[in-house]
């Protein structure tokens, strides 16, 4: 627990009570204890997170999809230059953020994931060296909102902190547009994988075109795709002044390779050496569980996270097609977004000779869909009996937010009574 000198006496005892609730939840094996001690913090002292952070030199990471592997990537690139805090577990929201911070509390630097409409307030109260922009694409409309909206709040946030670095992702039209005007932007063309959501231009309203090679512009406004300082190819990731470092991550997929571009221009901002922020995110081999190898009988379980479109295409493309089963699993609860209406928007087409089981709370919906995709399917919604289900051998597992979460505690159970 921290206990510095600039900490108010207030604060102090918002840590200090903090710290016996997170003790009480872990005791009574309600959780790590991190959620109730960060909410129980700010409910005593609702400027903590700015004592926490002062002292810190902190990099901001936010987006709709890649936010905690990119924050992985980012801490792991960080620590070559420093003590790092930051979030073990994706708790990206006021309460997760000040838990980190807390535990934290004497490291020099911190990497944050932070949820993209918490952003404009979380940068007032640790005033960010660095702020890294992925992506905005459309999320749970139920639970989270308009993208154009997010959006322009992104912009309007990063405008009252014209000194911070923006790392921002020139590929994609909305962040381009939340980082434009701002005066110390460093860019990235991290890719955009999914361009459904910005096919109009967030600034005129008139469309966005395209051209072969990539670059965007828009036709009602001076806005256009700026030339990036940092790029990736499959092989290598190109930097400022010519610079070349080879950089095999251990994550798979494309996005990964721009997240971790985002990651090393974020740290190399900061001071660190961009050969060595190469190999330190290079070595970021599992994020929250997520491509977690796991083993539940006679299956190797390779398991995969998506919680929206732009997620779920991308996580479809790491498929690998040569398994012997693949399990998707969707729940519809509140964290999910309860209208799967999404689930069309997804291409789920061209898994031939590939072993597929629908399951989850909203099993028959997805079996819907996978139906009208021509996908040969079973149903089974348990998905440790999906698993089950499939040929002994490697299995990939793909599964949204509660689906994926409740699944690694059942496997984790299993693996305890064996």
């Amino acid at each position: 627990m921290a206990t510095s000198t600039r900490f108010t006496t207030r604060g102090r005892l918002a840590l200090r009570v903090a710290a016996l609730a997170s003790w009480a939840s872990k005791k009574a094996g309600r959780g790590n204890g991190s959620m109730i001690g960060g909410l129980i913090a700010l409910k005593i002292d609702p400027t903590v997170m700015t004592q926490l952070g002062q002292d810190k030199r902190t990099v901001l990471v936010t987006g709709t999809n890649g936010k905690s592997t990119t924050t992985r990537m980012t801490a792991a690139a960080l620590a070559t230059i420093g003590t790092v805090a930051t979030q073990p577990d994706g708790a990206n929201m006021d309460a997760g953020i000040v838990s980190a911070l807390n535990v934290g509390a004497d490291a020099e630097l911190a990497a944050i994931e932070v949820d993209e409409l918490h952003t404009p307030h979380v940068s007032d109260a640790l005033n960010p060296a660095a702020i890294v922009l992925l992506n905005l694409s459309r999320d749970q409309l139920d639970r989270v909102g308009e993208i154009n909206m997010i959006e322009r709040r992104l912009r309007a946030g990063l405008a009252a902190h014209p000194d911070a670095v923006i790392v921002a992702n020139c590929d994609d039209v909305l962040v381009t547009s939340a980082a434009y005007d701002n005066p110390n932007v460093v860019w990235v063309a991290a890719g955009a994988g999914w361009a459904n959501d910005a096919t109009s231009c967030p600034r005129s309203g008139e469309p966005i075109v395209w051209d072969a090679d990539g670059n965007w512009r828009s036709t009602g406004a001076d806005f256009s795709r700026p030339t990036p300082d940092w790029w990736v190819d499959d092989e290598y990731l190109h930097g400022p002044d010519g610079l070349t470092l080879p950089m095999t991550l251990t994550l798979p997929g494309r996005a990964n390779r721009g997240n971790a571009a985002q990651a090393v221009a974020a740290a190399v901002a900061l001071g660190a050496d961009p050969a060595e922020a190469v190999s330190a995110a290079s070595g970021v081999h599992e994020v929250a569980g997520r491509y977690a190898a796991r083993t539940v009988g006679p299956h190797s379980l390779r398991m995969l996270l998506a919680k929206n479109p732009a997620g779920w295409q991308e996580a479809l493309s790491m498929i690998d097609h040569s398994v012997d089963g693949l399990v998707i699993a969707v729940n519809g609860q509140v964290p999910d977004g309860e209208d799967l209406s999404w689930l069309w928007d997804v291409r789920f087409e061209h898994f031939e000779g590939v072993k597929v089981v629908a399951a989850g709370e909203r099993a028959t919906d997805l079996a819907v869909r996978l139906t009208y995709a021509g996908v040969e399917h079973t149903l089974e919604p348990d998905p440790l009996r999906a698993i089950a289900s499939c040929p002994e051998g490697r299995v990939e597992v793909l599964a949204n937010y509660t689906a994926f979460r409740d699944l690694n505690t059942a496997i984790a159970r299993r693996t305890e009574n064996v």
